[in-house]
C-alpha cells in the first residue's frame, strides 16, 4: 500500500469550525466585523494574558506593518531586523520607507544576537547620526528570543521592540507568553501554524487605546464624520467574521497542538540521539519553553550522504517548502549561498519517500533584494542555513510517521 506523503506543518481543524462559520454565514456576517471577530479576540487575549488586547487582522505581515505605521516608522527611519528569518518578518520595513539593518543570531537560540544588536545601535547612530527606530526581534521555528538581554538592550537605547512572535504562539520565556515583550507582538494564523484562521495573523498591543489605534488603521483610518473623512492612510487589514469562526474553533485545540509538536520534537530526541553529526535544535535551558513549531536539525559536513552527486544537478520546479503563490523560474543551478551538498542530498532523498522537508531559512542579509543593506554579522546565520533541516511536525504527524522519518535519515547515511 502507497504511504500517504508526510507534509511538515498541516492545518488540523478541530470539527467545531463549522458552527461558527455556519452561524456567520447565517446571520450574513461575512465582513471583517461581527461576533466571532470580537469572540476570537478575546480567546487571544484570555490565551496571551498580561492584560494585553489583540487585534485580529489579515495576515501576520499585516500585523507587523501596522506595528510599524503605529510605532512612527517611515522614510528615512532604520529598523533592526533578525537576518536569519522569513522576508515576512522585514519586507514591511520597506513598505513603509525604512531600511532594514540586518543582524545576525547567537549560537543558543538561533535569533537576533543581543551584542551584535547593541554593537549596531552604537555605529549606526555614530554613522547617521540617528539611532535605528524599532527593532524587530523573531522568536524563530517557536524558539524564544534571549528576551532578558534584549529588552533591556531596547530599553536602555529607546529603540522601539516589535516581537514577531509569528512562529511562536504558546512559547514562554521565564514563563512568559511570547509575543508580549515588546510594545507590539505578532502572531499569524497561516495554514502552517500552531493554529489557523486559513490565514490570518494578530497583532499583540498594550492596552485598550493601542489597539482602538491598530483597529483604526486596519479599517481604512476613517475620521468621525458623516460622510468618509480620511487624514492618515489607511489599510484594509481587517480579519473577516468568517476565518474569524474557524479561529473560535482552533483555539479549542490550541494547547492540544502545542503539546503534539513538544511530544514530537522529544521523539526525535529520543531518535536522533545516537546519530552522529547530527543534532537537533532544543530548549538551551530551563528559561524557554519553546512549542517546537519546526522541530528542526543540523548535519555537520562530514556526515556522508547517499546521492550528493545529483545534489543541485537540475532546477528546482516551483518552490521547496510548500510555499503557495507563483515563483519564477530559478536564474541557475546554484547561488553564492546555499545549502551543503549533504543536506540537499538528504531533502532530497527524503522527498523520494514521500517526505516533506526544507532547509533552514536563507539569510536576509545574503538575499539579492537586500544585498546593498546594512548588515552586522558573525557568521552563525549563513552557517545555520548550510547545515540545516526542518522535519515534518505539525498535527498530523505520527509517532509511526516520526519512526518512518528517521529511518530514511539513517538509511541515507554512508557509514
Amino acid at each position: 500500500m502507497k504511504r500517504e506523503r508526510i507534509y511538515l506543518c498541516l492545518a488540523h481543524l478541530s470539527g467545531k469550525e463549522q458552527k461558527f462559520i455556519s452561524e456567520a454565514l447565517n446571520t450574513n456576517w461575512v465582513v471583517p466585523i461581527g461576533p466571532n471577530v470580537d469572540a476570537f479576540e478575546a480567546d487571544l487575549e484570555a490565551f496571551v494574558g498580561d492584560g494585553r488586547k489583540v487585534v485580529a487582522l489579515a495576515s501576520g505581515t499585516a500585523a507587523l506593518h501596522l506595528a510599524l505605521v503605529a510605532s512612527g516608522v517611515g522614510e528615512g527611519d532604520e529598523v533592526l531586523a533578525q537576518t536569519f528569518s522569513f522576508c515576512a518578518s522585514s519586507n514591511p520595513i520597506k513598505y513603509v520607507g525604512a531600511r532594514p539593518v540586518f543582524i545576525d543570531s547567537e549560537k543558543e537560540t538561533w535569533n537576533i544576537s543581543s551584542e551584535l544588536l547593541e554593537e549596531a545601535i552604537r555605529e549606526r547612530e555614530r554613522k547617521t547620526g540617528r539611532r535605528p527606530k524599532a527593532a524587530v526581534i523573531v522568536d524563530i521555528y517557536g524558539m524564544p528570543a534571549k528576551m532578558k538581554e534584549i529588552v533591556e538592550i531596547c530599553d536602555r537605547y529607546g529603540v522601539i521592540m516589535i516581537e514577531d512572535a509569528a512562529n511562536a504562539m504558546g512559547s514562554r520565556y521565564e514563563g512568559r507568553m511570547c509575543g508580549t515583550f515588546g510594545r507590539y507582538g505578532v502572531l499569524s494564523f497561516n495554514g502552517n501554524k500552531m493554529i489557523t484562521t486559513s490565514g490570518g495573523g494578530a497583532l499583540i498591543c498594550r492596552d485598550e487605546e493601542a489597539k482602538r489605534e491598530i483597529m483604526f488603521y486596519a479599517t481604512q483610518a476613517r475620521e468621525a464624520y458623516p460622510y468618509y473623512q480620511h487624514e492618515k492612510i489607511g489599510y484594509n487589514y481587517r480579519m473577516s467574521n468568517i476565518c474569524a469562526g474557524i479561529g473560535r474553533g482552533q483555539m479549542t485545540v490550541a494547547e492540544e497542538h502545542i503539546e503534539h509538536h513538544k511530544k514530537v520534537c522529544r521523539l526525535y530526541r529520543e531518535l536522533l540521539e545516537e546519530v552522529e553529526g547530527i543534532k537537533l535544535h532544543e530548549n538551551p535551558d530551563e528559561r524557554y519553553d519553546s512549542n517546537y513549531w519546526l522541530s528542526t536539525i543540523t548535519m555537520e559536513e562530514g556526515v556522508r550522504v547517499k546521492g550528493e552527486e545529483r545534489a543541485y544537478g537540475e532546477k528546482v520546479e516551483g518552490a521547496v517548502g510548500g510555499a503557495a503563490g507563483v515563483v519564477h523560474e530559478g536564474g541557475g543551478l546554484h547561488t553564492e549561498c546555499e545549502p551543503n551538498r549533504n543536506v540537499e542530498a538528504m531533502r532530497m532523498a527524503l522527498d523520494e519517500a514521500g517526505i516533506e522537508s526544507r532547509p533552514l531559512w536563507k539569510p536576509m542579509h545574503r538575499q539579492p533584494v537586500y544585498a546593498k543593506m546594512p548588515s552586522y554579522v558573525n557568521g552563525v546565520s549563513e552557517e545555520l542555513f548550510r547545515k540545516g533541516l526542518c522535519l515534518p511536525s505539525g498535527p498530523y504527524v505520527r509517532e509511526e510517521d516520526v519512526r518512518y522519518i528517521v529511518e530514511n535519515i539513517k538509511a541515507n547515511i554512508i557509514r
